[in-house]
């Protein structure tokens, strides 16, 4: 991902007001982002923690989700997969992340949600190569087709917020 700027974020949501993406509190760690290894940008917002944002290259354009985690977390603890990156080793939390749809839509209250990691570490849940072993002999090759999946998810979630 291009390394992006505070405008450039505000003005990419399609399902937030102008109001609410100039309240949003950037990730802390913003300055030092490691833009080389993110396929989106996502966080908690530090002050609303129900609240979390997605921004993602989309067609040459950036775009900005607005999402809203569920009150009291992912409420019984059982073991659920995050439908972005499929981590089946991670131990963090997932929650289902629910987003305004995009347009007329959205202002009528439909929403789409989809199951996310609570903290959004999914760009680094990718990264981990598995052990070498006889279905899988190439790691690297693995975390290729695991970023590939990742970028192409995210793709459909949001296709789904724009009602496409």
């Amino acid at each position: 991902m291009q390394k992006i700027t505070a405008q450039q974020i505000r003005s990419s949501f399609i399902n937030a007001s102008r109001s609410e993406a100039a309240k949003l509190n950037l990730p802390k760690d913003f300055d030092s982002l490691d833009w080389d290894n993110l396929e989106f940008l996502g966080w908690r917002d530090e002050k609303m923690p129900m609240r979390g944002y997605l921004v993602l290259p989309n067609d040459g354009s950036l775009t900005g989700i607005m999402l809203r985690a569920p009150e009291g977390g992912s409420g019984k603890k059982r073991s659920v997969l995050c439908e972005l990156c499929r981590d089946v080793f991670s131990k963090d939390d997932v929650y289902l992340w629910v987003a305004k749809r995009a347009g007329q839509s959205g202002r009528d209250g439909n929403t789409v949600g989809t199951l996310i990691c609570a903290e959004f570490g999914c760009c680094a849940n990718v990264r981990k190569e598995p052990p070498a072993n006889e279905i899988n002999p190439d790691p690297a090759d693995v975390v290729v087709r695991q970023i590939a999946g990742l970028q192409s998810r995210t793709a459909q979630f949001l296709g789904r917020v724009q009602g496409k």
